[in-house]
């Protein structure tokens, strides 16, 4: 891990070299592009990396000041690039003087030291990513009027802010991919944690590429708060097993954000962008609405909503079925002992050792039977 003191440094160009300085190479790589800007020479291909490229000023009829608006192209790949170096550094940053902290003083086990992590890297980019995806939002007229997911399309222009949002979440997605080297991930989660990886990354960038920024953004916002709550809660449960009520009100809005996601997938693909005039396919302008491609993306949006549901369905039952174990086992634990106290109540009509005034065989009895 980068930034990180080390007592014993290993071979230059180890693996444990790599994985410990990573961060610290990536540093360079990212100073030698902002460097780049000193010079005239280089300052054009340094510009390429650092700032979001295709400006275009457009002036509108009812608007008498133009207004600066972003396309998408090929020279965004050396963007995102950059901005991927730049979460490689955060993420070490986070790591070493938040989490790591953290951990040595919850003394956790390999399997939940490595879980904590997780969670406590996504949950401050899910944090991060709701509140500028909902800045976003409020500067839109989606909350006022939902058919600006559909109406204008293709939607080829962008404000900056848009443009700049699909960039880093496109470079944090991966920048995850060799942060799984890095941060020495067990086998076994890797698999795991590769789907979900793969998933965000067609997705968002089937939404950038396809002009359907309006609708990615608008499905992303509540489905990272819902991730939020989750790895928050898991957090909490790391530090106290009992805190467990934020697990119930993730599943509840997980739910809802399913229901939230097919509904506006149904009503863009298959009610708004069906009806609009504009219909076809041309590479030039943006455009792809045909029924091709309306059908691919409602079918993808639809299939990764199903097994999203059949992970949570299979993690809830697994959840019941430990908790009836657990409770199976208490009960077990206390019926032995009442049935022996049970015993004890009934052995010779007496208990701990008390006489009872009736019993024939007290002395009393035995000195009044024979007078």
């Amino acid at each position: 891990m980068g930034f990180r003191k080390k007592n014993k440094s290993p071979p230059v160009l180890s693996h444990e070299f790599v994985i410990q300085n990573h961060a610290d190479m990536v540093s360079c790589v990212a100073m030698i592009i902002l460097l780049g800007l000193m010079f005239e020479v280089s300052a054009k291909f340094a510009i390429m990396f650092i700032t979001v490229q295709y400006n275009v000023t457009l002036t509108p009829d009812d608007r008498p000041e133009p207004s600066n608006v972003y396309q998408y192209g090929p020279k965004d790949i050396a963007t995102v690039f950059f901005y991927l170096l730049i979460t490689i550094i955060l993420h070490a940053l986070i790591q070493e003087y938040i989490l790591d902290k953290i951990n040595r003083r919850l003394h956790l086990s390999k399997t939940k030291h490595s879980k904590f992590n997780e969670s406590g890297q996504l949950a401050a980019f899910y944090l991060a990513s709701f509140i500028w995806g909902c800045s976003i939002l409020t500067s839109e007229e989606f909350v006022t009027n939902p058919t600006f997911l559909w109406e204008g399309y293709p939607h080829s222009h962008m404000v900056f802010q848009a443009k700049f949002f699909y960039i880093c979440q496109i470079a944090y997605w991966l920048h995850t991919l060799p942060e799984l080297y890095f941060q020495k991930v067990r086998k076994e989660d890797i698999p795991r944690q590769l789907y979900y990886i793969c998933l965000y990354l067609f997705h968002i960038t089937g939404a950038y590429i396809l002009n359907l920024h309006r609708l990615g953004l608008v499905l992303l916002v509540p489905h990272y708060l819902v991730e939020l709550l989750f790895h928050a809660s898991r957090l909490f449960y790391f530090s106290d097993e009992n805190k467990q009520k934020g697990f119930t009100l993730w599943a509840l809005l997980f739910v809802i954000a399913r229901l939230l996601t097919l509904t506006l997938s149904v009503l863009t693909f298959g009610f708004g962008l069906s009806r609009i005039d504009n219909q076809g396919f041309s590479l030039a302008e943006g455009n792809f609405n045909v029924l091709t491609v309306r059908m691919t993306c409602l079918s993808a949006i639809c299939l990764t909503q199903a097994w999203m549901m059949w992970k949570f369905i299979n993690f809830q039952l697994k959840k019941w079925r430990e908790q009836s174990q657990i409770q199976a086992s208490k009960k077990k634990a206390v019926s032995p002992k009442v049935k022996t106290s049970k015993k004890e109540l009934s052995r010779g009509g007496s208990a701990n050792g008390v006489m009872k005034p009736d019993d024939k065989t007290s002395p009393r009895a035995r000195k009044t039977k024979t007078s």
